[in-house]
Formats: structure tokens, C-alpha cells, sequence
């Protein structure tokens, strides 16, 4: 049965969109439970932003103190290998485009996942493979892994992402490595090896500090590579709002093992849940279950009648991502699974 793809450049649905919910579901209880995003529920407890954060510009030493603080927190080599971005959604047509040049070409994208990849590249002018083979990643000028997979939770060895980095290198083509969920994956991440070149990795701030409204991304990559892009984002490219939240995040080690502990705990609680209503949990990360079975539409319908809204795909019906809830919406959520 061929699979329906959204056209270029057309709409592609993703979680986090409450009025479809509403019109979905028009008598579901207020105020909705958003499980569809994979985002953490519990919000970096930043301090208050400066009283100029929105009047000025963003200042530059900021953001030069955020490469620094990105390196470290993410085991790139230096900060001159840290390109920031207002969110990695951004930096997709960048990294797309540097691969397209004039000429255009193919790219490779280990599937299924985040559906943006393969529509950046569209955009591009690149022909778009979506594959489960890994030995095909090497067939473009651009190869695209989800490492941790989302929403799979998918993980790719480091070995095999290096020796993919090292074909798509010697042909100058470009491994691209989003490692969007790795904060709280036990992936190795391969942000440390960029400096032979092929290899852009992303990382993503808002999903595991919960502030993906601040839209706040980073590209790794050798220094070359980072120029390119920071050319095509132009100066100020991150907010002063960003600068001074992130300042503090990544540089808060305690925050972030105490927030992992607390992750892993709460996706064990949910899978607890999830067994005893029957539902087994075929991967995920700490920040959301992924379901794949026959009864992922009628898990869909049950828990959107009750204001509570997953994440399904249109593409592949037998699949289901949850995520997790905030504290106060626990008590609800096991209602709704118990009452399956």
C-alpha cells in the first residue's frame, strides 16, 4: 500500500496544537492535557529576565559566552564549532541548502521520523530517499539521522555513525545527526568528532530544559562548516530572552542530573500505567512512550474524548506517541488509561 506524503512545502502536523484538538474533539473536558510533543513538563526555573531583555538588541559577548557554555554542555571541541539558531527548525533548510548548491542532488534519511528533515530537503531541490537501511544513508550528498530516533526512540551506534560521517566526507557530502532527544538518551552522542568534517550535528535547548516557545537550537560542526551557517542565520540570530535563560540552563549541571532522575522516574510510572491497561511500549525516550499496534487509533480516540491528546501519524495508523505529563495532570491521565 504506497504511503501518502505531504507535498512540498505543504503543511506537515505535529503535536502541540490544542485548537485541532478542540475541533477534534469538541466535548472533551477543558482544560486539555498535551501529551503529543515529547517536550519536558517541568520548565527551567530561570530567574527573572533583565528589564532591557526585550528592548535591546541581543548583545554579542552574550552570545559568545552561549557558544562557550553550548561546547561544554554538549562535548563539542570549542566554541567555534557551535553555530546557535532560533530552534534547530531553522537550521534544517540551512544544512539542506549547503548540500543542494546549484546542481541539486539526493539525500538520505534513515525513516520513520521527524518529518521536517525530508521536507527541508525538498525545498532544497534534493531528491529525498526515506530509508530503514543504513547502508543507502550513503547513497546522497546529505544523509539525515534521528539520533535518539524520534519518535521511535531508534538508537544508531556512534561506530556506525563515524564510519557513515567518513564515506559522506570523502564524496564532500554531509552526515547530519539531530540529536534533538539525547539529553536524556544513553546514546553517545557524536558532537566531540566534528572537527574531521561531513558531520553537522543539532541539538535542540526546549525539549529538555521545557521551553520550546523560547525556540533556541544549535548546530555542531567543523568551523568552516558553522561559518557557512552563521552567515546564511545573519547577526543577532538568537533573542536577548534566549541568551539569558540558556546562560543559566547549560550551565546548571545540578538542575540537569536532577531533572534526569526525575524524567526516567515519571517514564516509568507512565509505563507502569500503559501495562496495566495492556498497552506495551515499543520504545521512546525518557520524555515519551512510543506505541505501534493495531489499537494506537482507538488509544488516539479514547484519551482525545477525555481532553487528553497524543500524538498520532497519519502515514502509519499503527502508531502512537506519548508523552509526559505535567504534575497536576497525572491523576487524569491514569483515569483515562485504567478506563481503557
Amino acid at each position: 500500500m504506497p504511503v501518502t506524503r505531504p507535498e512540498v512545502g505543504g503543511p506537515i502536523q505535529h503535536g502541540g496544537n490544542l485548537a485541532q484538538a478542540r475541533a477534534s474533539f469538541p466535548d472533551a473536558p477543558e482544560p486539555w492535557i498535551d501529551l503529543s510533543t515529547g517536550i519536558n513538563p517541568h520548565s527551567y526555573p530561570h530567574s527573572p529576565l533583565p528589564g532591557n531583555a526585550f528592548a535591546r538588541l541581543p548583545e554579542p559577548d552574550l552570545a559568545e559566552r552561549l557558544k562557550v557554555l553550548a561546547a561544554e554542555a554538549y562535548g563539542a571541541p570549542s566554541q567555534a564549532h557551535v553555530a546557535p539558531g532560533p530552534g534547530t527548525q531553522i537550521l534544517l533548510p540551512i544544512l539542506a541548502g549547503l548540500q543542494a548548491g546549484w546542481g541539486g542532488g539526493k539525500a538520505a534519511i534513515l525513516s520513520p521520523t521527524y518529518a521536517e528533515h525530508a521536507r527541508a530537503a525538498r525545498l532544497a531541490g534534493l531528491e529525498v530517499t526515506e530509508t530503514e537501511d543504513m547502508e543507502r544513508l550513503a547513497d546522497g550528498r546529505l544523509a539525515v539521522v534521528v539520533n535518539p530516533n524520534n519518535p521511535t526512540g531508534r538508537i544508531v551506534r556512534r561506530s556506525e555513525l563515524l564510519a557513515l560521517a567518513a564515506v559522506m566526507r570523502a564524496k564532500n557530502g554531509l552526515l547530519v545527526v539531530d540529536e534533538a532527544f539525547m539529553d536524556v538518551s544513553e546514546a553517545e552522542s557524536v558532537a566531540d568528532a566534528v572537527d574531521a568534517g561531513g558531520l553537522v550535528v543539532l541539538r535542540s535547548f526546549g525539549k529538555f530544559y521545557g521551553m520550546a516557545g523560547l525556540r533556541l537550537g544549535f548546530a555542531i560542526s567543523h568551523p568552516e562548516t558553522i561559518a557557512k551557517i552563521e552567515s546564511r542565520l545573519g547577526p543577532w540570530a538568537v533573542s536577548g530572552p534566549a541568551l539569558h535563560v540558556a546562560g543559566e540552563a547549560l550551565a546548571d549541571a545540578g538542575w540537569q542530573k536532577a531533572m534526569r532522575e526525575r524524567l526516567k522516574a515519571e517514564a516509568t510510572r507512565l509505563d507502569a500505567l500503559l501495562a496495566e491497561a495492556g498497552i506495551p511500549v515499543a520504545g521512546g525516550t525518557s520524555l515519551f512512550r512510543f506505541i505501534r499496534g493495531p489499537r494506537a487509533q482507538a488509544i488516539f480516540q479514547h484519551l482525545g474524548e477525555r481532553g487528553i491528546i497524543t500524538r498520532r501519524f497519519a502515514e502509519r495508523p499503527e502508531d502512537l506517541r506519548i508523552g509526559l505529563p505535567a504534575a497536576e495532570d497525572w491523576p487524569r491521565v491514569e483515569e483515562a488509561l485504567r478506563t481503557i
